[in-house]
């Protein structure tokens, strides 16, 4: 059967790894993937299994199931090094500043442009009011990036006017999504 997965034979890999789903099962069990379930864990082992697969040469004198199983325990523990490493922990863990500032915005009711002007008055004062309090926690750089980003510039637009690369600003945008995720969210009504 091996030979004929080889060989590229229709069929021939999916019945394989039919056939040894059960020794991926049995591999991934006593493993634990942070962020991760069980099943990414199989998923890996099924993607070491292909692996064994197509890379399987049998005149090397290992058994093709010898082969399998250190193939597939080889590609769920680099999968589990991986994930402790945390190497995509900010990527992961990030906090989208539209989210941050989505409570502030239902708040105000309704779309902006469909508000009387009674309301679009207030409510660019709430705005100034949230960028004054939370500004209090946030670097001068950072203070500046906020105010030009709630204005709609891209990053390009925000360096060019903060004098910084466009690495610069997004390591602050960065930072500004994580410090205000922290924040409490200011509800403090009493019942």
């Amino acid at each position: 059967m091996q030979a004929l997965a080889k060989a590229r034979v229709a069929g021939a890999e999916e019945a394989l790894a039919e056939r040894y789903a059960r020794v991926v099962r049995m591999c991934a069990r006593p493993y634990f993937l942070i962020g991760g379930d069980s099943e990414d864990l199989i998923q890996e082992g099924m993607i070491g299994l292909l692996s064994a697969i197509r890379e399987y040469d049998g005149e090397k004198g290992a058994a093709f199931k010898t082969y399998a199983q250190t193939c597939i325990q080889n590609r769920i523990k680099s999968a589990v090094r991986s994930a402790q490493r945390m190497k995509n922990a900010p990527l992961n863990d990030g906090v989208s500043l539209e989210d941050v500032l989505s409570d502030e915005s239902q708040s105000l009711g309704t779309n902006y442009y469909e508000r009387s002007p009674e309301e679009q008055v207030l409510a660019r004062e709430t705005e100034k009011e949230f960028i004054s309090a939370y500004s209090r926690c946030l670097s001068k750089l950072e203070g500046e990036i906020l105010r030009l980003y709630l204005d709609g510039l891209s990053y390009e637009e925000m360096a060019q006017r903060s004098g910084r690369d466009v690495k610069a600003v997004d390591n602050a945008v960065q930072r500004i999504r994580r410090k205000l995720a922290k924040l409490p969210s200011g509800d403090n009504s009493e019942s």
